[in-house]
């Protein structure tokens, strides 16, 4: 009996030990989540608070930087378009100008283009009227003023670039200068040219009249 009584009271003893170790480990467990728990949840707060922080003051900083670039950009887009206004109106100033001169000198050389010719056949009107004004004329006096008029002419006929056309005889036709007025017989080769009627005439290698003969058959 006291044997079995011994045995109770160790297992007794042995019972109460570990309901105290474990009220005692208990709050020794609570206590760190309590404390502990709290503190790790705190720290992920701030850096969440912080982060979010960095980044509004980075958007902010973004958006006050964009609308000074826009701003450079359009600054300098309007002075470019401007220049090139600038340009435009000097170029179409200057073509308006051209296109005028050119109007105006066209005007001028259709107006006086025979001006110089003109001005060169003065002196053979001179010399007819002083040969008109001889009251008693003489052959020879006659014959040496139409000379002296002929080579006036032919002169002002060389300053002009007015070159005559006077083929000889046996010359082949060329229809680009000369017009056959009629084909006569002749002791020669065909298509060439027996006589000349009349003189012709080209200004500066454009035909002015072409030169009137006659042809062998």
């Amino acid at each position: 009996m006291d044997q079995k009584n011994s045995k109770k009271e160790e297992i007794n003893e042995t019972n109460l030990n570990q309901s105290e170790d474990a009220e005692l480990n208990e709050p020794v467990i609570s206590d760190f989540t309590e404390t502990n728990g709290p503190l790790e949840n705190d720290n992920i707060e701030k850096l969440d608070e912080n982060n979010t922080d960095d980044q509004e003051q980075l958007s902010s900083s973004e958006n006050l930087s964009e609308p000074k670039d826009l701003s450079k950009a359009l600054a300098e887009a309007e002075i470019n378009l401007s220049k090139m206004h600038d340009a435009f109106l000097r170029a179409k100033a200057d073509s308006e100008n051209t296109r005028r001169r050119a109007k105006e000198d066209i005007a001028k050389a259709h107006k006086f283009a025979i001006e110089t010719f003109a001005e060169s056949l003065l002196s053979v009107k001179d010399s007819l009227e002083m040969a008109t004004k001889i009251e008693m004329p003489t052959a020879d006096s006659l014959k040496e003023g139409v000379d002296i008029t002929l080579k006036q002419l032919n002169s002002a006929f060389e300053r002009h670039r007015l070159i005559e056309i006077n083929p000889i005889v046996g010359e082949k036709l060329d229809p680009m200068k000369h017009q056959a007025i009629s084909m006569v017989e002749a002791e020669q080769d065909a298509n060439t040219i027996v006589t000349v009627l009349q003189k012709g005439y080209v200004i500066a290698d454009r035909l002015l009249r072409p030169a009137l003969v006659t042809v062998s058959k």
